[in-house]
């Protein structure tokens, strides 16, 4: 950017004017009553709150579950509207893999998991401090608009003849749906266990599985390209989300800010719409 130059003697002049005004008004805040002395403070007050402010800008990384893709890049966006000067960087995958970028010291602001054992894993590690959970997450049966495999709900899965895609077990989707089963007294063999609810909601989109385990923000995401079956309540499992800025974020004040947007009214608008459900 090319800063424009001032005249010589117009600088001189503004610094005589600048110090006349300084000396007069120290003059008048000795002369005053003590409530000079209170808007002295409030000045002060501001100037800090500005000078905070100031500082919630440049680039920020987000490591987040590859189930809030959707939510988190309409996030970023609205918090890169609302904070101008700001950049924010997604990189979304398996909650358990970007624990474990996180602890083996990769560079990141901000982790958002999709299960609280990964986000602990991160603070054990001294990666984090003080988590806050934002939204948690149901399961739900995801197959193909034909529905090729006949699936009516959970005990459908169990038959020999419904090719079924699961996330790996230490994957929250996995771990997640893994209690669906034991809640409903089922054992389902899966013809593939994929690295993230994305890859498992992929498979049935291109009709290579007949279905598959995902949450429900899932399928709403997907829109009429699967259709979704519900699981009961009484049997269904939940998972948490938490979010923590890192501790060595390499801009903590930013990296702050985008947590305190997702926590905030404008964040749980986004994430509700969704299909998350609220803490």
């Amino acid at each position: 950017m090319t800063t424009a130059r001032r005249p010589r003697g117009a600088t001189v002049r503004r610094a005589v004017i600048t110090s006349v005004v300084l000396v007069t008004g120290l003059g008048l805040a000795g002369c005053g009553s003590g409530s000079s002395g209170s808007t002295t403070s409030t000045a002060a007050a501001g100037g800090s709150a500005a000078s905070a402010n100031s500082q919630v800008t440049g680039d920020i990384t987000v490591l987040a579950a590859a189930s809030l893709t959707e939510s988190f890049t309409t996030i970023a966006q609205q918090f890169e509207a609302a904070h101008p000067g700001t950049t924010v960087t997604l990189s979304f995958g398996a909650s358990s893999a970007l624990a474990t970028q996180v602890t083996s010291g990769a560079p990141a602001d901000v982790f958002a998991s999709a299960s609280a054992k990964n986000m602990d894993a991160v603070v054990s590690a001294g990666a984090a401090t003080d988590p806050k959970t934002f939204a948690q997450n149901v399961m739900e049966i995801a197959v193909p608009p034909s529905n090729p495999g006949g699936v009516t709900g959970l005990a459908s899965l169990a038959g020999s003849g419904v090719k079924t895609a699961l996330c790996q077990e230490q994957v929250p989707c996995g771990a997640t749906a893994a209690t669906v089963f034991a809640n409903a007294g089922v054992t389902v063999k899966p013809v593939t266990l994929e690295p993230d609810v994305k890859s498992v909601l992929s498979k049935v989109t291109l009709g290579e599985v007949d279905a598959g385990v995902v949450y429900v923000t899932d399928v709403r995401a997907a829109g009429d390209k699967v259709e979704g079956i519900p699981i009961p309540a009484d049997v269904n499992a939940s998972t948490s989300y938490p979010i923590a800025a890192l501790d060595d974020a390499p801009n903590a004040a930013t990296a702050k800010a985008f947590v305190d947007y997702v926590l905030s009214a404008e964040g749980a608008k986004v994430l509700t719409a969704a299909g998350f459900e609220q803490p």
